[in-house]
């Protein structure tokens, strides 16, 4: 069993779970500053992947609870998407416990530096209501959120931007209603791969709760603040940050 961290410790990591969970409900990118944040204290990449997803539940709760009026009228889509993601999660999940930790830290910054992009990418895209989609491109979409389902349970970070991505092209909602939805459907893609962690592998509980707790509170202010902040700005913002994230991980990979 883990010994109990520091008080210093657990109001590090509270207080680091409430900047991972604006930013995740904000533009998705709580993985990106949580999961180093597990390594700062000393947890194995791995088991830092394992254990981030313990608290990134929490994360999800907040955001739906201060998305009330953009999920109004679209839990049908959370339930039909989250269900694929689901599937693609069970998979990512099974490929990481599969693999050493040392290919898990190798393909990390590629997974960071494709998220970021993928981000920029999204506001290139706008909702087109006056055509209906053909029939293959939307089983095409269905089939990408399966992938990033997987891959949202082999690592995760910015996994929500991918999903993102994706929901601006099948529901054409605008970017608040589409970010509450990818909130939700986080939420299972997290809470499976919790489910399935919690009995085949290492949690590090006392460090999942104090994020959890952070988590919740900055999941709830983080749709809230997005209200207020240009969408184009965000991505930005959140861009630079994960190339930022992909350098300092490949170097330590690779250097």
């Amino acid at each position: 069993m883990a010994s109990i961290p520091s008080v210093g410790t657990l109001i590090y990591l509270l207080l680091g779970g409430v900047v991972a969970g604006i930013l995740s409900s904000a533009a998705s990118f709580a993985s990106l500053a949580s999961y180093p944040l597990l390594l700062s204290v000393g947890v194995a990449p791995v088991y830092a992947n394992v254990t981030n997803d313990a608290a990134l539940i929490w994360n999800s709760l907040g955001s739906v609870f201060a998305s009330g009026r953009e999920l109004h009228g679209h839990w049908r889509q959370v339930w039909t998407y989250g269900f694929f993601t689901v599937i693609g999660s069970v998979m990512g999940c099974i490929l990481l416990l599969a693999f050493p930790g040392k290919v898990f830290e190798k393909v990390v910054p590629f997974f960071i530096l494709i998220a970021g992009a993928m981000i920029l990418i999204s506001g290139k895209h706008q909702p087109d209501l006056t055509h209906q989609k053909p029939q293959w491109l939307k089983v095409m979409y269905i089939f990408l959120l399966v992938i990033v389902g997987g891959y949202a349970g082999y690592f995760g970070a910015a996994s929500g931007i991918v999903i993102l991505v994706l929901l601006t092209y099948l529901t054409d909602e605008d970017f608040l209603v589409a970010n509450a939805i990818k909130n939700a459907v986080c939420g299972f893609t997290n809470l499976v791969a919790l489910i399935i962690y919690s009995f085949t592998s290492k949690i590090y509980w006392w460090d999942a709760f104090p994020m959890a707790i952070g988590m919740f509170i900055g999941g709830y202010l983080g749709p809230i603040i997005l209200r207020y902040i240009p969408a184009k700005l965000m991505r930005w913002v959140i861009a630079l940050l994960t190339l930022i994230q992909a350098v300092i991980f490949f170097r330590e990979a690779y250097l």
